[in-house]
């Protein structure tokens, strides 16, 4: 099944978060006073109905052994844009994410395209401008003899206005680090969000590979998280974990 770009938007939403309304509330976990955690959800990835698509197309599949979304951008564009799958009637601030992500470039891909794929959060759906933060990989980076495309294996950016080559300009270096990939292969992401820094973490590793302590939509913006592709990237996603948490 496929769903195509956003049209009608919120009648659509709505159909779809009165879909999800129960399997988000069983997937809601209370937490004692003293806890710092307000909610969990947890979604497999294996249903098309589980996430909205806007600029991309989405599939549910089998894909190295395990149920997951396929997530493929619908035109060739101007990158670092609003392409995604996002969680309908979820409204995240700060907290964690954690998400399964497996990227390569398509066989028609540009002669750009690294794979492209990540993760968006604090999506502005309600307002349509789906302004958002993000992280994703550049999978194919991750192995290269090139240093500086190693050097750019990760990548912050924010929509609109903060795309890589702005900020790659603005402060070379500062949004963007090495970290070791493989194209295709299952990679765990870890994103922790608080105010105006965000912490991406892949793999198991203990430490953070980028941190970004200025979120250029500032420190109160609150939206959907999604999942994230950029030009000519065949993305697959599963095992979405959300931790909203409070001040």
């Amino acid at each position: 099944m496929l769903l195509g770009p956003a049209t009608e938007v919120g009648m659509q939403i709505r159909t779809l978060g009165r879909f999800l309304v129960a399997a988000f509330a069983a997937s809601v976990v209370p937490v004692s006073p003293a806890s710092s955690i307000e909610a969990e959800m947890s979604l497999r990835l294996d249903q098309v109905t589980q996430v909205y698509a806007h600029n991309v197309t989405v599939r549910a599949v089998e894909y190295r052994g395990s149920p997951a979304l396929e997530v493929r951008r619908v035109s060739a564009a101007a990158p670092d844009i609003d392409t995604f799958a996002f969680v309908p009637d979820l409204d995240f601030h700060d907290g964690t994410i954690e998400v399964e992500v497996a990227g390569s470039p398509l066989p028609d891909a540009p002669p750009g395209a690294r794979g492209f794929v990540g993760a968006v959060f604090r999506v502005q759906v309600a307002d349509g401008s789906f302004a958002c933060e993000g992280l994703y990989l550049r999978p194919t980076n991750g192995r290269t003899d090139d240093q500086v495309r190693r050097n750019h294996s990760t990548q912050y950016f924010a929509y609109p206005g903060y795309d890589f080559d702005r900020l790659r300009r603005d402060a070379p270096a500062r949004y963007e680090s090495y970290v070791d990939l493989v194209p295709g292969e299952w990679t765990k992401m870890r994103i922790e969000v608080k105010g105006t820094t965000a912490k991406l973490f892949v793999g198991d590793a203990p430490q953070p590979v980028l941190v970004v302590t200025d979120l250029k939509r500032g420190p109160n913006t609150h939206g959907s998280v999604g999942l994230y592709v950029d030009n000519g990237t065949d993305g697959h996603f599963r095992n979405l974990r959300v931790l909203r948490t409070s001040d």
